[in-house]
């Protein structure tokens, strides 16, 4: 059966009130994309972010009565929101499909390094004795599939590989999923610390450790605020923006234990320069930064 596919888009504070309508109307289903490919970072505490314009779908499975709901669509746009024209709505009939099946393939098991995998939950480990990472997609930030991740991960990878993670602790500034913090567990760290300013990253790394059998007294969630200033770690990652990581320069550039590494990505190449010169003259020992899909991580490490 044939499905009719409602899209329109709309700017993100009116995004709320079309998904309402939408739903009003019987959509089975509603789905958020980004109309121009452009990513949401460090959005503020307690909220849900979107783009600058979205792209709203909502999926009916009646297919009669579409200039009916158009209607009403419009007269209940008008309504709320008087004076502001109504989007355009834009329908089509789209063959049925498996969509949650659909939505699954489109994630697969991803191999970091030597021997880290990330490993959607409905998929079988490619390699059951490798070190499987068990992560989801979902709203925090961090997957694996962005290169910025990616990049730590592998650097991770390279830690463990050489013995430098074994039994260190590692904090990880602006933990997203936890990801990062997790598979420096899961690789050998016997402890993580992982600090974040959106509740709904904190509550999602506990969620991704317990899932990876990570045990509550290996791994600290906090808001930065209540981060201990003066603690120092081995090993210290911060997957975050080029303007956040040049602003706390000082404060993450403190946190590396004498001898201790640091990875930092969530970089531009064109501004890897400039977070370069910030970390440089905070005691640190840089290195050539590593590029991947035109994106940077740099590393480094303090002088014992």
């Amino acid at each position: 059966m044939p499905w009719l596919q409602l899209k329109a888009r709309v700017a993100p504070e009116q995004a709320e009130l079309l998904e309402e309508l939408l739903l009003a109307e019987g959509a089975t289903a509603i789905t958020l994309q980004d109309a121009h490919d452009a990513p949401v970072f460090e959005p503020e505490r307690g909220t849900t972010p979107l783009w600058d314009e979205t792209v709203l779908t909502g999926l009916y499975d009646d297919l009669e009565g579409l200039e009916g709901m158009l209607e009403r669509l419009a007269a209940a746009w008008a309504e709320a929101l008087p004076g502001e024209p109504c989007p355009t709505i834009e329908h089509e009939l789209v063959a049925d499909r498996d969509w949650e099946r659909e939505w699954m393939d489109g994630f697969q098991p991803l191999r970091m390094g030597e021997r880290l995998w990330i490993v959607p939950s409905w998929h079988t480990p490619p390699e059951p004795d490798a070190v499987n990472l068990h992560l989801d997609p979902g709203l925090a930030f961090g997957t694996g599939t962005h290169p910025t991740t990616a990049l730590c991960l592998a650097w991770l990878d390279t830690l463990a590989v050489s013995g430098e993670l074994e039994g260190k602790k590692v904090l990880d500034v602006g933990t997203g999923s936890g990801i990062l913090a997790i598979a420096a567990l899961k690789l050998g760290a016997s402890h993580a610390t992982g600090t974040d300013i959106d509740p709904q990253a904190l509550a999602a790394s506990r969620d991704n450790a317990e899932r990876n059998g990570i045990d509550a007294s290996r791994f600290s969630l906090c808001y930065p605020e209540q981060f201990e200033t003066e603690r120092r770690f081995p090993i210290v990652t911060a997957n975050i923006l080029a303007g956040p990581l040049i602003e706390l320069a000082p404060v993450i550039a403190a946190h590396v234990a004498p001898g201790g590494r640091l990875a930092l990505s969530g970089i531009l190449e064109n501004q890897a320069r400039n977070v370069l010169d910030a970390y440089a003259g905070q005691g640190l020992v840089m290195d050539d930064p590593c590029l991947r899909e035109g994106w940077i991580r740099l590393t480094g490490r303090r002088t014992p």
